[in-house]
């Protein structure tokens, strides 16, 4: 099976959220996961719109890149982006944003109150859409009761399956940097776990089955 005629939308990497013109909130991730996603969709044959977040890497052959920095921003292009026949929503969103100072913030003057606001719901908003893809897949980085977080997670949001990952071990044996992932994938027959692979492995084998459902 392949996606050719397919239209996939794929977020990657994390959201820069500006509390001063230096300083952002930010998640931790590369994008690689995300990026080895978009690759492999346009590989089996789909049109890709890659919803990138700020990171260093190359976009892959055969998929159209929109940069962004923010969850607004982001959000925003998902909006635009559509029709599509699959969403996956990889990007580390952050969850929170600030109304960010005109001026460098100076330490001598003290910690910020930073009033935090709440960033729009990208995946459920999604899934609400009266222009919701037919599959749409979530992602969920989890430190602790991983698989029961992503199974309420799917719940609450909506979609149709959830990749959860345990993202516990560390900045240096993370999988938010590095270049190997175990995930689970989460959808209404189950938990199916996946063993430890390549993000590129991974992006081929969620690919392979999200042809499956749309082929």
């Amino acid at each position: 099976m392949t996606l050719a005629g397919k239209h996939v939308i794929v977020t990657a990497g994390p959201t820069h959220e500006p509390i001063d013109p230096v300083r952002v909130i930010a998640n931790r991730s590369s994008g690689k996961q995300g990026f080895a996603i978009a690759g492999a969709a346009a590989k089996s044959g789909a049109r890709v719109t890659l919803i990138a977040g700020p990171v260093c890497l190359d976009t892959p052959p055969g998929v159209t890149r929109v940069n962004v920095e923010t969850a607004l921003q982001m959000d925003s292009a998902v909006e635009s982006a559509l029709p599509a026949d699959c969403a996956i929503l990889v990007a580390a969103v952050a969850d929170w944003r600030v109304v960010p100072s005109p001026a460098k913030l100076k330490k001598a003057d003290g910690p910020p109150d930073l009033q935090f606001l709440l960033n729009p719901d990208i995946l459920a908003g999604l899934s609400a859409s009266p222009r919701r893809p037919r599959l749409l897949i979530g992602f969920a980085a989890e430190t602790d009761n991983v698989l029961s977080n992503a199974v309420a997670k799917r719940a609450a949001k909506g979609c149709d399956w959830i990749v959860a990952n345990d993202v516990s071990g560390g900045t240096e044996k993370s999988v938010m940097g590095g270049d190997r992932n175990r995930v689970a994938l989460v959808s209404a027959d189950g938990v199916e776990d996946w063993p430890e692979l390549s993000k590129d492995e991974v992006a081929l084998r969620l690919v392979k089955r999200i042809a499956a459902i749309l082929g």
